[in-house]
């Protein structure tokens, strides 16, 4: 008898196993897939003959006839070793059979297979870097599909080739197969993930003109090194290296190396696999400068000549590439303006190697003046089309401006209501003059349901509800309420405005409130008390009208009913405001108050986008006329604005001030004894402190009184000093009437994953001031020290101090020692100064899952005395 067989070495595979719960787990790899080898013949029986039969056995899921249709033997037809060896080989192929045996008996033929077992299970093992969910998706094996060896390979192969593309070169996986019951196994793959390939060293070979840090400093891929350590740059990605050698070139290129180029680009794996070394073999050339350049135009509405004087080249200027290509940019918009959408603009370089120069000519070729046909909007499922629409500069019929269609899209951008990747594509129309403006939405979430719980540095704990739609029913209209609770403050809130009024270029809109207010003074700049209440009830009304493409004005009129009290148990006496508990100017404030007012403001805008600008400024004038009524009248008048800048790379670096003052239109005001007092109250006066100017805490800047409790002196009897206990200073922001504030900041961009969280870093510079009272009249009562300043005096508390010591060296008549313990008292007026206050710092802002967070870090530069700093502050789960 012969037997004909595939020899593969699995005696090896079977003794290197491993115990899963009592059964063996093979490396399946090592069992060998190559094609058989065809066996040497047995020499004393027939190789050649005539089919007399076919037995198939051994087979369990599989007919003998679809065993036997796998092979071209048949009953009755003759065969050779050479078939059989054929037909062995035929049904490895199938990847159905894990061994197979051809027995001949003179003629009579037996087919013995082992069939490949059916997958139970995929089990991941040592994958932590790379979650499951990621790696099944690319995985082709699964339970109840058939074993094959090359599946497993492929697989392999796959998630090594994941690894790799996260940076992880030194990763290996090793497949074993755990032998179930009735032919069935489970597939384990053992991930050995090891660490990130970093890029160990850039080698520049070939460069003359540039060290190698330079041309290091142009390249996305960055050296592994210690301060990196938060980089993304430093793992070695193949994309990445491609996209490298182009930015060598663009650099080259800029610098006039016209004649650049790189030579290869080789990534060499260290030999531990842990790092990669890059080499670049770079061919720097010869540097150009520019010849004659000129522009040569077929349409007859661009002068040549007067495009030519625009250009940003001249002769002689060194050659740079980035500059030809923005200049064929620029001349396509300016052709764009005149209404020829399909201009084309092709620069003809003339080379000189000998003198080394680049001569241009840009070609404007004709083209036929262009209309918009139409305007189509795409994928805007629940904002209307008229929402969209009524945002472009350019109608059906309009002459083509690609500065009007570059308008339209951020108009549409600042509506809020779409992803920031909008497009709006300029196709051919149905003739050589028309146009087609097609613009792409993807509509993002305009709902907000907020509830939240947080702790702000400001108000302590905060509790706030809001629902706001600022797209409601699709319209553009904004919808909203909110209700906030915190230490200091309760709100109650709402509002709607419509942006196009029946239709019309007019926005109207309406607010009714409620919000009550627990101001605070500092004991001993930490602890805080609650002093004076004011619960302000009200309504306004706003409208606004556009006056040109840029600048708008804005109406509103609005009424507030102010209750403004003190806790009568704290600080008052029979029945009366005590001006020693609360002091003169918290005595003044209190009481029952209208302010009527209308008001203006005349905005000018240009920025690409309202809500996160790049680019553009904005200035905004308004005043407030209270007077119309009520009992408060005074004029209120603010300036400020904003201007952006890129600066390239995802930079974006901000500048912004404003400023305001009022005037009270009241004649003089007197307190309950007859003094003057200011005529702008304390509740409508400016205040300026922490988050309007970072470093500083809350109302920290201004004219403020310090009052500091006296005791009588250890170390001199008769004499007093302040106290050093607890409680030992009350500090009382009073506001001012005029104030300015200054910033200036530099977003910073962070990589895609950073930005997907909502991470917005920046450095900034704030500077400011309040002022502008008149001197508060001191706490007076017979028996008491008080310390004022001389006339014309303010400045810090020592300076003031001396100015009147000699009323605090005995007892008040009457009283003794220990009843001036906490009842004697200094008060000292600081901070009424326009001097700027300057800190610097930097935040970061998050939207993270639990609301809006901000952070900043701020070291006060310039202060005066009396204010308050504060190096950090935040403020989570409430907007801000």
């Amino acid at each position: 008898m012969m037997s004909s067989k595939r020899q593969r070495p699995v005696v090896a595979a079977l003794l290197a196993t491993t115990m899963f719960g009592g059964l063996s787990a093979v490396p399946v790899l090592a069992q060998e897939a190559g094609v058989p080898a065809a066996p040497a013949p047995a020499a004393a029986l027939p190789t050649a003959g005539t089919v007399r039969s076919i037995n198939v056995v051994g087979q369990q899921r599989l007919e003998p006839d679809t065993v036997l249709s796998y092979t071209k033997l048949r009953i009755g037809q003759p065969f050779t070793q050479e078939s059989l060896d054929q037909a062995l080989r035929d049904l490895y192929e199938t990847e159905l059979f894990a061994d197979v045996q051809i027995r001949n008996d003179n003629g009579a033929l037996t087919i013995e297979v082992k069939e490949n077992p059916v997958i139970n299970r995929i089990v991941l093992e040592g994958n932590k870097r790379l979650k499951e969910d990621k790696i099944r998706p690319e995985i082709r094996l699964a339970p109840r599909q058939i074993y094959t060896r090359s599946k497993v390979r492929a697989d392999v192969a796959r998630i090594i080739e994941l690894y790799r593309r996260q940076g992880r070169f030194a990763a290996t996986v090793e497949p074993k197969m755990v032998q179930l019951d009735q032919n069935r196994v489970d597939i384990v793959f053992e991930i050995s993930e090891g660490p990130k390939s970093k890029v160990r060293q850039i080698n520049v070979i070939g460069n003359d003109k540039f060290s190698d840090g330079e041309l290091r400093s142009q390249m996305v891929t960055k050296q592994s090194r210690w301060f990196r350590v938060f980089s993304s740059g430093t793992s070695y990605d193949p994309d990445r290296l491609a996209y490298d050698q182009q930015k060598l070139r663009q650099f080259y290129l800029t610098e006039g190396y016209a004649d650049f180029r790189v030579i290869s680009a080789v990534a060499e794996l260290t030999p531990d696999k842990q790092d990669f070394i890059i080499t670049y073999v770079v061919e720097e050339g010869k540097r150009y400068k520019f010849g004659d350049v000129k522009v040569e135009s077929d349409i007859r509405d661009l002068s040549s000549a007067s495009l030519t004087k625009t250009l940003p080249m001249k002769k002689g200027d060194w050659y740079n590439a980035k500059q030809v290509e923005d200049t064929v940019d620029t001349l396509s918009e300016t052709a764009g303006l005149f209404g020829y959408a399909f201009a084309e603009v092709q620069p003809d370089f003339n080379r000189d190697k000998d003198s080394l120069t680049m001569g241009i000519n840009f070609r404007i070729a004709n083209a036929p003046r262009v209309y918009v046909e139409r305007v189509d909007i795409n994928g805007n499922t629940l904002t209307q089309d008229k929402v969209v629409r009524r945002e472009f500069r350019l109608a059906e019929g309009d002459a083509f401006n690609s500065f009007l269609v570059k308008r339209s899209k951020d108009r549409i951008n600042s509506l809020g209501f779409f992803q920031e990747k909008l497009d709006i594509e300029q196709k051919p129309g149905s003739a050589p003059d028309r146009i087609v403006l097609e613009t792409n939405v993807q509509e993002k979430s305009t709902g907000e349901l907020s509830l939240s719980a947080g702790f702000s540095s400001l108000e302590r704990f905060i509790v706030a509800a809001s629902i706001t739609q600022r797209n409601f029913r699709g319209k553009g209209q904004e919808l909203r309420a909110s209700v906030n609770y915190s230490s200091y403050s309760k709100s109650v809130e709402l509002g709607f405005t419509e942006p196009y009024f029946m239709d019309k270029n007019i926005a109207l809109g309406g607010d009714i409130y409620r919000r009550d207010l627990n101001s605070f003074r500092y004991l001993n700049n930490n602890d805080r008390d609650t002093t004076y209440k004011q619960t302000t009830t009200g309504f306004q009304i706003r409208a606004g009208v556009p006056i040109t493409e840029y600048m708008s004005l804005a109406l509103r009129y609005s009424l507030n009913l102010d209750d403004v009290s003190l806790d009568k148990d704290t600080y008052y006496t029979n029945g009366v405001c005590d001006p020693i508990l609360a002091g003169r100017y918290l005595c003044d404030a209190i009481g029952k108050r209208t302010t009527s007012s209308l008001g203006y403001s005349l905005i000018y805008d240009n920025r690409d986008n309202r809500i996160r600008p790049t680019r553009g400024h904005n200035v905004v004038v308004s005043q407030d006329f209270a007077g119309l009524g009520g009992s408060v009248k005074y004029i209120r008048t603010r300036l400020n604005g904003s201007k952006y800048w890129p600066l390239g790379g995802g930079f974006i670096f901000s500048l912004s001030a404003e400023g305001g003052y009022i005037h009270s239109l009241e004649g003089e005001r007197r307190d309950a004894s007859g003094e003057l007092v200011d005529k702008v109250r304390l509740t409508d006066r400016f205040f300026l402190g922490n988050p309007q100017i970072r470093g500083f805490d809350i109302r920290g800047i201004g004219p403020r009184v310090k009052r500091f409790y006296l005791v009588e002196d250890p170390d001199n009897a008769g004499s007093f000093i302040r106290s050093t206990g607890d409680n030992n200073v009350r500090d009382d922001a009073l506001g001012g009437r005029i104030y300015y504030l200054a910033r200036a900041e530099v977003e910073i961009p962070l990589g895609s994953g950073a930005r997907e969280m909502g991470l917005r870093p920046s450095i900034f510079v704030d500077a400011g001031a309040v002022a502008g009272l008149r001197d508060p009249i001191p706490t007076n009562f017979p028996g008491y020290c008080s310390v004022t300043p001389q006339t014309g005096t303010t400045g810090s508390a020592s300076t003031v101090r001396a100015a009147s010591l000699g009323n605090c060296n005995a007892p008040p008549t009457g009283f003794d020692a220990a009843y001036l313990d906490g009842t004697g008292f200094e008060e000292v007026y600081l901070g009424d100064t326009l001097k700027p206050r300057v800190s610097v710092g930097f935040g970061i802002n998050w939207n993270s899952p639990f609301g809006p967070f901000r952070i900043d870090i701020a070291k006060a530069l310039l202060k005066e005395p009396g204010d308050d700093t504060q190096l950090i502050s935040f403020n989570v789960g409430t907007q801000f």
